[in-house]
């Protein structure tokens, strides 16, 4: 069991997380971003929370949405969306960039977007799953990079580490979807990935350019205490 000390107003879900409900990525939800009505605000409530990224919903009944890592405000970020379209179990997600489509399957949640949207990112291969594993810290170079390898080519099973290279703090990600999706995308096929420690996160492209992306998504605090802080649920905590 996590604690998360955020205020007021705000829940934390864990993306992506793996077959045994552990792992997955933090993420800051803000229910209604109207407390937070400009960029400056949200930058510096991201910047607080600390989160790799911080989604503010702005029309929960429309899906309306706005994305912001502590440094930058993002168009696009895959892990985010597949958070938001859970919680606010919507098919349609509006971004400024265009609509992004979700579904729940089970116990995944999955949104369609387009790969041109996601940041650059460098998808460097490396020959062994243990490699990636083995890794001290970013691979050289400048700019996001994505150290993936297969651990079972045939069935389509990546072992993956993500670190983003935008200096806020944040070296590496636990599970990153917009670079899931890129890799997905270049390699023309559904992918299987294990990322960072233990999450996972499931890919599709589809003939018309566009990725689908999913994973599980759990609630790890909930904003259940008047004028409190978010309370902690347990690991397996699925209410919405």
């Amino acid at each position: 069991m996590n604690h998360y000390d955020v205020p007021r107003g705000i829940d934390v879900l864990r993306v992506f997380c793996g077959p045994d409900g552990r792992h997955g990525n933090a993420l800051g939800v803000v229910r209604d971003g109207r407390g937070h009505p400009d960029d400056a605000s949200r930058q510096r409530l991201a910047r607080r929370l600390g989160f790799s990224e911080t989604v503010f919903v702005d029309d929960p009944e429309r899906g309306r949405v706005d994305i912001h890592t502590p440094g930058q405000r993002l168009p696009f970020a895959g892990r985010p969306l597949v958070g938001a379209a859970w919680l606010l179990d919507l098919e349609i997600l509006e971004l400024a960039l265009g609509d992004v489509f979700a579904r729940q399957d089970g116990e995944f949640t999955w949104i369609t977007a387009r790969p041109e949207w996601a940041p650059p990112r460098t998808l460097q291969q490396y020959a062994t799953a243990a490699e990636v594993a083995a890794l001290p810290g970013p691979p050289p170079g400048e700019g996001g990079r994505y150290a993936w390898a297969w651990e079972d080519e045939a069935a389509g099973r990546v072992r993956a580490r993500d670190f983003p290279g935008r200096g806020e703090g944040v070296v590496e990600d636990e599970a990153t979807g917009e670079a899931a999706m890129l890799l997905s995308a270049r390699l023309g096929r559904a992918l299987n990935i294990r990322q960072g420690r233990g999450s996972q996160i499931l890919t599709a492209p589809a003939p018309d350019g566009t990725v689908e992306v999913g994973g599980r998504v759990l609630m790890a605090a909930r904003d259940r205490a008047p004028g409190g802080t978010s309370m902690t649920t347990t690991a397996t905590g699925a209410t919405r």
